[in-house]
């Protein structure tokens, strides 16, 4: 293995590297089906054209290259045991509508970095290096998340392939109109013998990092969640002759409700968070008592049995609430999925790279949903999180700053570099 390079050296290589990270990822923002705003979703013109892209930057940094037969695009560095069990590095290409430019591509392209890294300083590990941009991981397309990630664990439903766009297509149809065959989704599926580890950056998507005024963290977890139908019943009444200490009001019942699940979570604690984002008043009108309401909630956390406990306190507040007012309360689960831990092993390995650059490693949660969930049901996965300017994401104004983007290619291939030490 060629001779670490110092530190100081390095350090210049990484901030040569952010800067072309961020030119690349301006390069595949301009790949959108919206003039004006970044579009890019699953099966289209410009997914492809995204692929053939990152495709070319991969061969430059010395791998082999392929499209595999969901749509991921990968390319492997092959390392000195080629039976090894390789080390995946990646994030997804797709984006919602009217996206951010760094959500799922900073993370591609800062490990194409650390490859780039490998191969320009002649550096083989013990294992192959591969990086796959996933072709599908919002679901803006079909409603589908986590697709490209599945194709590689294969757990694909089997009803996936009739899923619909708005326009009536399904993603059998749209893979045969890119040239993809539906019958073959099972050969993007790798054995579990064939990974040891994944890591995956990605921007935070919140303002965790900046208010702490450190570049990165290192993620815990990714956040479970539960999604929530809720609904009061009480009795329409006119709004000018029902007495107010006689009235099943169910808006107010479910205000206080709304009150009472931001103070109960707040002092809970425990990265625990719960929101009502949709309310219905039924039936609607100026001068009419609230007879029903319906309202959502989704509650989420890094500890399933803590998101399952406070869901227990605020659903029993809800039927005390209703209760002491004279009315019902239901609640149905309609989305729930499972917290997903981080492996402690390679915590520990991105927090010793962070901790020479920055001082202190910081930890937290995944608030959003992230590839490595999916990955995590048959490898080892491990996160790390860069600051994003005001937390903002999902938004053209995301924002992250090339020198954070420098701190962090310098972690990522620390971490990477740390495979061949010896030990996994």
């Amino acid at each position: 293995m060629a001779e670490a390079l110092t530190l100081a050296a390095v350090s210049e290589s990484a901030a040569r590297a952010a800067e072309r990270v961020m030119a690349r990822c301006d390069a595949l923002a301009a790949i959108s089906e919206t003039p004006g705003m970044l579009t890019r979703v699953y099966l289209s013109s410009e997914h492809l054209e995204a692929n053939r892209l990152v495709g070319e930057w991969m061969a430059a940094a010395g791998m082999r290259v392929w499209q595999d037969s969901v749509g991921n695009i990968c390319g492997r560095y092959e390392g000195l045991d080629p039976s090894a069990p390789a080390l995946l590095l990646g994030s997804h290409l797709d984006s919602v509508r009217n996206a951010g430019r760094y959500d799922g591509p900073l993370g591609v392209l800062t490990a194409l970095e650390v490859v780039s890294y490998l191969h320009q300083n002649a550096i083989r590990l013990p294992m192959a290096v591969e990086v796959v941009g996933f072709c599908d991981e919002e679901g803006t397309r079909f409603g589908i998340t986590l697709l490209g990630s599945r194709g590689l664990t294969g757990t694909w439903p089997a009803d996936w392939l009739e899923r619909r766009d708005a326009q009536g297509i399904s993603v059998a149809e749209a893979m045969i109109n890119v040239g993809l065959e539906p019958l073959h989704i099972g050969a993007s599926r790798r054995a579990v013998g064939d990974f040891c580890a994944y890591l995956e950056l990605h921007i935070e998507q919140g303002p965790c990092l900046q208010t702490a005024d450190v570049p990165l963290g290192v993620v815990t977890a990714i956040n479970g969640a539960r999604r929530l139908n809720c609904q009061f019943t009480g009795h329409a009444g006119h709004a000018g002759t029902v007495p107010m200490g006689q009235r099943q009001d169910a808006l107010t019942a479910a205000a206080e409700w709304t009150l009472a699940i931001e103070s109960i979570t707040t002092a809970t604690g425990r990265n625990l968070v719960a929101t009502v984002g949709t309310l219905e008043c039924l039936p609607g009108a100026v001068n009419v008592i609230a007879g029903q309401v319906k309202l959502s909630l989704d509650a989420r956390g890094p500890r399933d049995e803590d998101l399952c406990a406070l869901l227990k306190v605020l659903l029993a507040k809800g039927h005390e609430i209703a209760a002491r007012r004279g009315l019902t309360f239901e609640a149905e689960q309609f989305y729930g999925i499972s917290a997903t831990e981080c492996d402690e092993g390679l915590q520990h390995r991105l927090n010793q790279s962070i901790l020479p650059l920055q001082g202190q490693a910081m930890s937290l949660p995944s608030g959003a949903g992230h590839d490595a969930i999916a990955i995590a049901e048959c490898w080892p996965v491990g996160m790390l999180f860069v600051r994003c300017k005001d937390g903002i994401s999902h938004h053209p104004e995301e924002s992250v700053a090339t020198g954070d983007v420098a701190f962090a290619v310098q972690a990522y291939i620390n971490t990477v570099l740390s495979f061949g030490e010896g030990h996994l």
